[in-house]
């Protein structure tokens, strides 16, 4: 893909185009959007475990969506709603049996 623009389309992101042609995962539908981090982190487990076309064990692939997901939501994504989905990391590393590898975040008074 160039990185010019081409008349009368817009360019498109590396990220749009890894999110509309990857195959690593298919993910449930609204998995992000969910308010339990729990069920979150095993619809990630059961879709990484479910894949056969993904390039590293089951973990990686579950948390690398998962991070994929938080990095593109940037600072747009709600406080509550980051709050929750780095709850689902801890869950998914939980439901794999890996240790937490960061302390938890400090809480602002501000």
């Amino acid at each position: 893909m160039s990185t010019r623009k081409q008349a009368g389309r817009r360019p498109r992101r590396w990220s749009q185009e890894v999110t509309e042609t990857s195959h690593a995962m298919d993910l449930e539908r609204g998995v992000f959007s969910g308010d339990d981090p729990r069920r979150i982190a095993r619809s990630l487990k059961h879709s990484a475990e479910a894949s056969h076309s993904r390039k590293s064990d089951p973990f990686r692939s579950a948390m690398s969506m998962l991070n994929f997901y938080l990095n593109r939501a940037g600072r747009r994504l709600p406080r509550e709603r980051r709050r929750t989905l780095n709850a689902a990391k801890d869950e998914l590393r939980a439901l794999y049996g890996k240790p937490r590898q960061r302390p938890p975040p400090l809480h602002r008074t501000h």
